[in-house]
């Protein structure tokens, strides 16, 4: 670990707002795993973003609008989260989506089949195509017309753009555990 955990009390005239919202955000939308100390201090990608506001908030707002009102079933969320975070080798995000995906319905054959960077046989259509896309824009270059349409006739335009993002969030978020070596609870 790279940065030692922000405590609450320490924390900046800039950043107790930021922190705030975070922590709201958190109880919200960030459920089923290890992402707060009990004195408060926040785990996983916010501590790095809370430390440098200037980044951390834009990042966050990002990070609420894909989190808020998805167009995506949640189960297809995960699926193209934990491809990203497999991609990376992202520790704590694997750790969290792996328990997220579960309580969605998600199998421990696809979940430990996906975190092992392999393609399951028995994902659901959505899934499937979630997953290829997914695969697709990790691997670099530009996003195959067939997978595109796919995606399309799957979600819908704002659908398959919202996996888009998805993914490009989730890409940012690996980075930032990966830069900043950000643990998985104990």
């Amino acid at each position: 670990m790279r940065l030692p955990i922000l405590d609450p009390k320490d924390l900046s005239a800039e950043q107790k707002p930021l922190y705030e919202d975070m922590r709201a955000g958190i109880k919200d939308h960030f459920k089923g795993f290890v992402n707060m100390r009990e004195d408060g201090a926040l785990l996983g990608p916010w501590n790095p973003w809370i430390r440098e506001p200037r980044f951390g908030k834009p990042v966050w707002e990002l990070v609420k609008a894909i989190a808020s009102n998805p167009l995506l079933p949640a189960p297809v969320r995960e699926v193209a989260i934990l491809v990203t975070g497999s991609h990376f080798r992202s520790g704590y995000e694997l750790y969290a989506h792996v328990l997220v995906a579960e309580q969605r319905g998600l199998s421990d054959e696809k979940l430990a089949t996906i975190v092992a960077g392999q393609r399951p046989v028995d994902l659901t259509k959505q899934e499937a195509v979630a997953y290829d896309m997914a695969s697709a824009l990790v691997s670099g270059g530009v996003l195959p017309e067939l997978t595109w349409r796919a995606a399309v006739k799957e979600f819908g335009e704002h659908g398959a753009a919202e996996l888009s993002y998805l993914v490009g969030v989730y890409c940012m978020v690996s980075v930032t555990l990966n830069t900043f070596d950000v643990p998985v609870p104990d």
